[in-house]
C-alpha cells in the first residue's frame, strides 16, 4: 500500500474547510478543470474521489487498515481513511467513527460516496460585539471603614480622640488668655487675703480681719495657694493656675463622658463646655471657682471610673468632693448629684446593691466635712454667703433670661441628648451591642440627673432673688449637663458623620455667644492710673475710703495695711456731734467731719453710698478733687474720682 496515491482531499484533517482545501488544490488541477470558483472546487472534489475509489476497486482485496474490532493494526501498518464493507460500498471511517459533517457544502459533496454520512448542524457562534471600554480607575482608593467607626475605643480612635482633645484645649486656652485687665474686686480680695493667711501660717502673724466670717470658701485653701503663687509670678501667674484648673476640668469631662457613652460624645461634651462664657472667664479669673469645678470634675470622674469596682472603691471620690465644698461652699449644691450618680452608674452591674455604693460615698463625704469643720473652727461665711444669704431684688424673669443666654444652647443639646438616649441606647453604627445596653429606666434616670443639675444654680439664686455670681455658677451645672450635650451633638451628627454640618453649627453658635458674653463679663475698670496716683498720696498712717477697696488694698499692700481701707457697703460712725450714724448717713457725716485722708469713688458699685459721699463733699473745705481717671467698660464710660484731704 506504499505506492498508493492519496487524493488531496484525504491529506488534510480539516477536510471540510474550504479555505484549507483551496490551499491544497494545485495549480495544475485548476488549469485542467478551468474553474477557480466554488463550483469548480466541488467538481474537482467529486472527480478526485471517483478516481480514488476506482483505483481502490482494481487493486487486490485488502483488509481495512482500521475497523471497529481491530484496534491493534494501527501500529502494524498505519491506517487508511476508509475501507470496503461486505456489500462492496466504501465507508469513510477514522478510528471506527463514521463520518459526520457539520458543514452543509461538504456534506453535499461527499454524501453520494459515503452511505454512512450524517449531517449535524452547528449553531453559529454569535458575532463578537464591540468590547465595552474599561472603566477608568480612580486616582485614590478609600480604605475599608469599620461599621462602628469612632464608636468603639480602638487604639486608632483613642489617638484621634486625644489629638482632637488637644486642639480643643488649645482653643480653650486661647479664648481665656485673650481676656485681659487689671485685678477684679474678688481677685484682689482673695489674693490679698492669701498673703495675710500665709503669713499667719508661716510666722504666726495676726490676721487683720476674720476672713472666714464672710468668705464664701475657706480662707486657708485657695487664698493661700493664690497668695503663694502671686508672691512669685504676680496676678498673671495666679490666673494661669485658674486656666490649668479649667483645662483639667475639660479633660476630666472628656474622660468621664467617654466612659459613660463613647468617644464621639466625649469630644462633643469637651468642645461645647470649652466655649461657654463661664469656662472662658473662669479660665483667666483668679478666684476659687475654677478650683472648685476641677475638684467636682475629679470627684465625678472617680465615681464613673470605679463603677465596676467594689463599693468601697467609690470612696476615692469623697476627698475631692469634700475639698470642693471647702474651696467654695456653693459646691455643696452638687454633692447630692455625685451620690446619686454613684448609684446609677453601678446599678447596671450591681442592681439593688448599687444603693450601698451611694451610701458609702455620702457617708465618706459627710465624715470628711465633719473632720474639716472640727479642725477649722467656726465658718460664718457658710451662712452669710451660702445657706442664709441675704435676699436681693432681682426678678426671676431676669435671671431666667440671663441663664438662658449663658447656657441655653448647651442645656437644649443636653435635653435633646437625654431624649435620644432614652429612646435608643446606641446609634445604628453599633447594632451588634444592642442587647448589652442598659435599661431604659436607668438611661432616663441618668439623663434627668445630669441635665437637671444644670438648673440647680439658677433655681437657688431665683429663690434668693439675687444674680450675684450667677454667670459663674451656671458653669458648675453645665459641667454635669455637658456629657448629655455631647451625646445630643453626636446624635445630631448621626452615624458615620452623616450630618457633620449640624454639629459644626451648634459648636460655632455656642462659640460666638460665649466669646461675646465673656468679653462683656470680663469688662473690669482699669485701675492702673488710679493705683499709680494713690501710691504717691498714701502711707501706713492714713484712713482711706474706696469703692472696691480690695483693689487698692491689694496693689498697695506694701504701702498700706488692710485695716486702713474702708469699703462702701456698710459703716457705723459716731460723729463729732456725738451722734451715732449707720448706713449712708454714716458715710455722709464721716466725710463732713473729714475722717478720711483720701476718697476714691466711681459710683458703679455703690451708687447710694456715692450719692451720700457727694452730699458730704458739697461746700466741704476739708477736701479737694485731686484727680479724675476715665475708663471704659461694657456698660459705658466711667471715671475714678480721687479727693485728697487738704
Amino acid at each position: 500500500m506504499s505506492d498508493r496515491t492519496t487524493p488531496t482531499w484525504a491529506d488534510d484533517s480539516e477536510l471540510h474547510d474550504e479555505y484549507a482545501y483551496g490551499q491544497q488544490y494545485s495549480q495544475a488541477d485548476q488549469q485542467q478543470y478551468g474553474h477557480t470558483d466554488d463550483s469548480g472546487r466541488r467538481a474537482a472534489q467529486r472527480e478526485s474521489l471517483r478516481q480514488y475509489a476506482q483505483q481502490a476497486q482494481t487493486r487486490p482485496q485488502m483488509q481495512p487498515a482500521h475497523s471497529p474490532d481491530q484496534d491493534d493494526q494501527d501500529q502494524a501498518g498505519g491506517y487508511q481513511p476508509g475501507y470496503f464493507t461486505e456489500t462492496g460500498s466504501w465507508r469513510f471511517d477514522v478510528h471506527g467513527r463514521t463520518s459526520e459533517y457539520t458543514d452543509q457544502q461538504a456534506y453535499d459533496t461527499f454524501a453520494p460516496f459515503d452511505p454512512y454520512a450524517s449531517y449535524t448542524a452547528v449553531e453559529p457562534e454569535p458575532a463578537p460585539t464591540a468590547a465595552e471600554p474599561e472603566p477608568q480607575k480612580p486616582g485614590y482608593t478609600l480604605p475599608p471603614v469599620a461599621e462602628s467607626s469612632w464608636a468603639v475605643d480602638t487604639r486608632r480612635s483613642k489617638l484621634l480622640g486625644r489629638g482632637v482633645l488637644l486642639c480643643i484645649l488649645l482653643v480653650q486656652a486661647g479664648l481665656s488668655l485673650r481676656l485681659t485687665g487689671t485685678a477684679f474686686q474678688d481677685e484682689a480680695l482673695y489674693i490679698a487675703s492669701g498673703h495675710y493667711e500665709l503669713a499667719n501660717l508661716l510666722h504666726g502673724t495676726k490676721l487683720p480681719v476674720d476672713f472666714a466670717a464672710y468668705f464664701s470658701g475657706h480662707p486657708k485653701l485657695y487664698p493661700v495657694l493664690a497668695g503663694a503663687v502671686d508672691s512669685q509670678f504676680g496676678l498673671a501667674g495666679v490666673r494661669v493656675v485658674s486656666l490649668l484648673f479649667m483645662l483639667g476640668a475639660t479633660t476630666l469631662l472628656y474622660s468621664l463622658t467617654r466612659r459613660l457613652f463613647n468617644l464621639r460624645a466625649a469630644l462633643g461634651a469637651a468642645a461645647l463646655f470649652s466655649v461657654l462664657q463661664s469656662t472662658m472667664v473662669l479660665g483667666n479669673f483668679a478666684t476659687y471657682d475654677a478650683a472648685a469645678i476641677f475638684l467636682l470634675g475629679l470627684s465625678a470622674w472617680a465615681v464613673v471610673r470605679t463603677d465596676r469596682m467594689k463599693a468601697m472603691a467609690v470612696l476615692l471620690a469623697a476627698p475631692p468632693a469634700a475639698l470642693a465644698f471647702g474651696v467654695k461652699y456653693a459646691s455643696g449644691l452638687y454633692l447630692p448629684t455625685l451620690v446619686v450618680l454613684a448609684v446609677i452608674t453601678a446599678h447596671r452591674h450591681r442592681g439593688v446593691r448599687a444603693l450601698g455604693r451611694g451610701v458609702v460615698l455620702g457617708t465618706g463625704i459627710v465624715v470628711l466635712l465633719g473632720i474639716g469643720y472640727y479642725f477649722s473652727g467656726p465658718l460664718g461665711g457658710i451662712s452669710s454667703t451660702t445657706t442664709d444669704r441675704a435676699k436681693g431684688t432681682d426678678t426671676a424673669a431676669t435671671m431666667l433670661q440671663h441663664s438662658a443666654e449663658w447656657g441655653g444652647l448647651v442645656f437644649l443639646a443636653a435635653l435633646g441628648g437625654t431624649i435620644a438616649y432614652v429612646l435608643r441606647a446606641r446609634m445604628g453604627e453599633m447594632p451588634w451591642i444592642g442587647g448589652e445596653t442598659s435599661g431604659r429606666w436607668r438611661r432616663a434616670a441618668l439623663g434627668v440627673l445630669l441635665t437637671g443639675t444644670a438648673l440647680l444654680a439658677p433655681a437657688y439664686q431665683i429663690h434668693l432673688h439675687t444674680e450675684i455670681s450667677l454667670y459663674k455658677h451656671v458653669g458648675f451645672g453645665l459641667f454635669f449637663a455637658a456629657p448629655l450635650a455631647g451625646l445630643g451633638m453626636a446624635r445630631l451628627v448621626g452615624p458615620h458623620f452623616r450630618h457633620p454640618q449640624l454639629g459644626i453649627l451648634l459648636y460655632v453658635v455656642t462659640l460666638v455667644f460665649g466669646m461675646v458674653q465673656a468679653q462683656r463679663a470680663y469688662s473690669f475698670p482699669d485701675s492702673t492710673q488710679m493705683t499709680s496716683y494713690l501710691r504717691t498720696v498714701v502711707d501706713k498712717k492714713g484712713s482711706y475710703l474706696a469703692e472696691e477697696q480690695e483693689v487698692p488694698a491689694y496693689y498697695l499692700r506694701d504701702k498700706t495695711n488692710w485695716t486702713q481701707w474702708q469699703n462702701t457697703y456698710f459703716m457705723d460712725y459716731r460723729g463729732k456731734d456725738g451722734k451715732q450714724y449707720t448706713g449712708p448717713d454714716a458715710f455722709r457725716q464721716a466725710v463732713r467731719d473729714g475722717k478720711f485722708d483720701v476718697i476714691v469713688m466711681h459710683g458703679d458699685v455703690s451708687p447710694v453710698t456715692y450719692e451720700a459721699v457727694k452730699e458730704g463733699l458739697k461746700n466741704n473745705s476739708h477736701y479737694r478733687l485731686a484727680a479724675v481717671f476715665p475708663y471704659t467698660t461694657s456698660s459705658g464710660e466711667h471715671a475714678y474720682r480721687i479727693w485728697v484731704k487738704r
